[in-house]
C-alpha cells in the first residue's frame, strides 16, 4: 500500500494548523530539573521505556524493568539506569555510545499518568554509580547515566483508552500471538521447534537469567 503524497503533512505549519494550541499549563509543565515528587516516581517505577537514536539516525525503543530502585536519581539533573540482563544485542547501548540522545517514559503500575524525561546519556562503568543500586541486585557491568534536558508528567488518556490496568479487559488478549508464536512465524528456528517447545525454553531462560542477576 502506497502513501498518497498529496496528503502527507510535511511542514510544522501544516501540522499545527490541524490542532488547537496547547493549554499554557501543558507548555509550562516541562522542567529542566527533577522535583521531589518526580524523583520518588522515578525511583519507585519498576518499568521504563528507553528511546534512542543511532549514529545513522535510526530510532529504537527498548523496555527496561526491575525492582524499585533499579533507576536511581543521582541529583536534580542526573539519573542512572542499571543495565540488567538482556538479549545482548545492545541496541540501546550502541545508540547511546553513537548518539547520546534519549527519551524515557516511566510507568507506575495502576497509575494513568506517566513521567517523561528527555536528555543526553552516556554509558559508564563508574564503580560509585554501579554500587549505588539496590543490594538485592548484582552489580551491573554498566549503567546508563542521563543528564536531564526536560521532564514532565504525561496525561492519563492513553492508559484510560487502552484500559491497560483493567483486569476485566485482559481476557480479550489471551489469544494474541506471543513471542513463541512470532518466532515460529518468522521461521528462524528448526521446523521441529514448535511454539510450545519455544515457549517452554523461553520461560526457563527468563527464570535462569532473572535468578542470576539477583545478588
Amino acid at each position: 500500500m502506497g502513501i498518497a503524497t498529496e496528503h502527507v503533512v510535511s511542514t510544522r505549519e501544516q501540522l499545527r494548523g490541524l490542532y488547537r494550541a496547547p493549554h499554557q499549563l501543558v507548555v509550562d509543565k516541562e522542567r529542566p530539573i527533577i522535583d521531589a515528587a518526580t524523583r520518588e516516581f522515578i525511583e519507585r517505577s519498576p518499568f521504563v521505556l528507553v528511546g534512542t537514536v543511532g549514529g545513522d539516525g535510526s530510532a529504537d525503543v527498548s523496555p527496561r524493568g526491575g525492582p524499585s530502585g533499579f533507576v536511581q536519581v543521582l541529583d536534580e539533573t542526573h539519573i542512572a539506569i542499571s543495565d540488567l540482563s538482556g538479549n545482548n544485542r545492545l541496541d540501546t547501548l550502541d545508540n547511546i555510545v553513537a548518539n547520546g540522545q534519549v527519551g524515557l517514559l516511566f510507568v507506575m503500575p495502576g497509575q494513568g499518568e506517566t513521567v517523561r524525561l528527555n536528555g543526553t546519556a552516556v554509558v559508564t562503568t563508574d564503580p560509585a554509580i554501579l554500587g549505588g543500586f539496590p543490594p538485592s541486585l548484582k552489580v551491573p557491568k554498566v549503567a546508563i547515566v542521563v543528564e536531564v534536558v526536560g521532564t514532565y508528567i504525561h496525561c492519563a488518556k492513553a492508559m484510560q483508552r487502552s484500559r491497560l490496568w483493567d483486569p476485566q479487559t485482559w481476557e480479550s488478549y489471551t489469544d494474541v500471538p506471543d513471542g513463541a508464536d512470532i518466532l515460529v512465524a518468522q521461521a528462524l528456528l528448526p521446523v521441529e521447534a514448535t511454539a510450545a517447545i519455544i515457549r517452554d525454553d523461553l520461560a526457563k531462560g527468563y527464570e535462569h537469567d532473572l535468578t542470576e542477576e539477583m545478588a
